[in-house]
């Protein structure tokens, strides 16, 4: 019986974030009540605080549903191959994080995050993207210095300029695509992108 109470535990909270992804990428995260995600779940704002403190407790949840770490693609790429060098292995794992942005809840809850969820209470989105954004700078800045040491950089470019410079370009393209995600494909232009970043930077 416990096992079956902790399984439906698991599936309610699924179902709230389910509908709040929806909800919040209809109306803005700010316009959003714990009672409409909980209508909209077919379920009761009771359940909601059940499982989530409060709005910016759920966004959180919500957030680190589509979160996966730049450490965690180097580590299914070096899985797959131990021998990669350190440039191919950030090659194809930022292939990889940007073949993860095409699934469709992927592609909603980072449009929320950049541009449906305004400064309230305990939710501040410009800090959740810059924690994003300096966890993926100090990760991917250890293998570029990994790539240093292995003389597989240029000699002009430090591993700090070429993290960013890798950073900067995705960033760009992740703003465009997700203000037109039906203009072009992330995996086509995002792809190029990066594999001419990688040969201008490497010897």
């Amino acid at each position: 019986m416990a096992r079956k109470t902790k399984a439906e535990a698991a599936a309610t909270r699924e179902a709230l974030l389910d509908a709040a992804e929806e909800v919040f990428f209809a109306k803005g995260v700010a316009r959003t009540s714990l009672e409409q995600v909980a209508r909209h779940a077919g379920l009761t704002r009771g359940a909601v605080y059940w499982h989530f403190k409060n709005k910016g407790d759920l966004f959180m949840a919500l957030v680190e549903r589509v979160h996966m770490p730049f450490q965690s693609l180097m580590e299914a790429v070096s899985k797959a191959d131990e021998t990669i060098s350190p440039m191919e292995a950030i090659r194809l794992a930022c292939h990889a994080g940007l073949a993860r942005l095409e699934q469709p809840s992927h592609q909603r809850i980072l449009s929320i995050l950049l541009h449906r969820c305004e400064f309230f209470s305990d939710i501040n989105p410009l800090a959740m993207q810059d924690d994003i954004g300096e966890e993926c700078y100090s990760e991917m800045l250890i293998v570029f210095k990994e790539a240093e040491h292995q003389q597989l950089l240029r000699e002009d470019v430090t591993p700090e300029v070429a993290t960013r410079m890798m950073q900067s370009a995705l960033g760009g393209l992740f703003h465009d695509w997700l203000r037109t995600p039906n203009a072009f494909s992330i995996r086509q232009r995002g792809g190029d992108l990066i594999d001419t970043l990688i040969r201008i930077m490497q010897r």
